[in-house]
């Protein structure tokens, strides 16, 4: 498992949003995000949350002009790390993430890691929670997660 997981905004969001942002550190231990991510959060983070700014700004406002800033502030993060995995749920930053070689996760892997470390015992009440807020997935993601899950 990488050393550290840095999370951007809208797993945060969704997560707080089913009543579940403790999964996250019970499958992670500890997060990092930015101060971009967490003001737009908009709650108070958790103690097991930190928050570190990112020191190359001038990268950051070029990620910017691809991605919203919470998902650039996280990716210019990333290049300053070492092993990392990213926590992102947004299509086009999980794309560039990997362009540039960062290990890449979202919602939907966070679950399926927890049912394989026994955290939860299923996915699918969890995704059916999430699928009652604005989270955008595919029916076909759905069915393939939950068939890799044996549900």
């Amino acid at each position: 498992m990488p050393k550290i997981v840095i999370s951007d905004t809208s797993a945060l969001i969704l997560f707080h949003k089913i009543d579940e942002l403790n999964l996250l550190e019970k499958v992670y231990g500890e997060l990092i995000t930015t101060p971009e991510i967490a003001e737009e959060f908009g709650e108070e983070l958790p103690s097991w949350i930190k928050i570190q700014f990112v020191k190359n700004k001038k990268y950051q406002k070029l990620l910017e002009t691809q991605l919203d800033y919470g998902e650039a502030s996280a990716i210019a993060l990333a290049t300053e790390l070492e092993d990392v995995l990213l926590l992102l749920d947004d299509l086009k930053a999980r794309k560039l993430a990997v362009r540039l070689n960062f290990k890449v996760t979202g919602s939907l892997g966070v679950i399926h890691k927890a049912k394989k470390m026994s955290v939860i015992p299923k996915v699918k009440p969890l995704i059916d929670k999430m699928l009652m807020t604005d989270f955008r997935i595919s029916a076909n993601i759905v069915e393939e997660i939950l068939k890799l899950n044996d549900e």
